[in-house]
């Protein structure tokens, strides 16, 4: 699409990597988005600490964007360490919820699971695990004789 033309102290959205790509040429400040404020991400993490099930994000890339932003234009964010810090006990919070999740999947010998409001990169992080975990189950109860049954073990 079109950009531009760009006039001088007026905001503008572009994308990203435009934003970025124009502060690195300090040609403009980024403006970060509403979310990535310390009181809304401290109700997030508290939310996601409260909450058996993952919680809906404010954004699907918050975790790529709050690298970005942080890397990129920290000068330009408010409170940019609290958010560093927010941000990332979420995303630990939601990640021990996802090995939790997966775990509970795979002992149960769960045959579908449902990805309510988990981020791609978020899926990411487990898929290989879990596909590894589910290939490996699917090869013992193979090899198992004829007549045999799986008995699972509390360890």
């Amino acid at each position: 699409g079109d950009l531009g033309p760009f006039n001088p102290g007026l905001p503008v959205e572009v994308p990203v990597w435009l934003a970025i790509n124009l502060k690195q040429r300090q040609k403009c400040r980024i403006v970060v988005p509403d979310w990535m404020d310390v009181d809304k991400l401290e109700q997030i993490k508290e939310q996601e600490r409260k909450e058996e099930t993952f919680t809906p994000m404010p954004n699907p890339h918050y975790m790529e964007l709050t690298k970005l932003l942080l890397n990129h234009a920290s000068d330009n964010i408010p409170k940019a360490d609290e958010i560093r810090t927010l941000v990332k006990d979420t995303w630990d919070t939601r990640i021990a919820k996802l090995r939790l999740s997966a775990d509970n999947f795979v002992n149960q010998q769960e045959v579908h699971a449902k990805l309510d409001n988990l981020t791609l990169m978020e899926i990411n992080t487990i898929g290989t695990f879990l596909t590894e975990s589910l290939n490996q189950l699917h090869s013992l109860r193979a090899n198992l004789q004829p007549g045999e049954k799986a008995q699972s073990q509390d360890y």
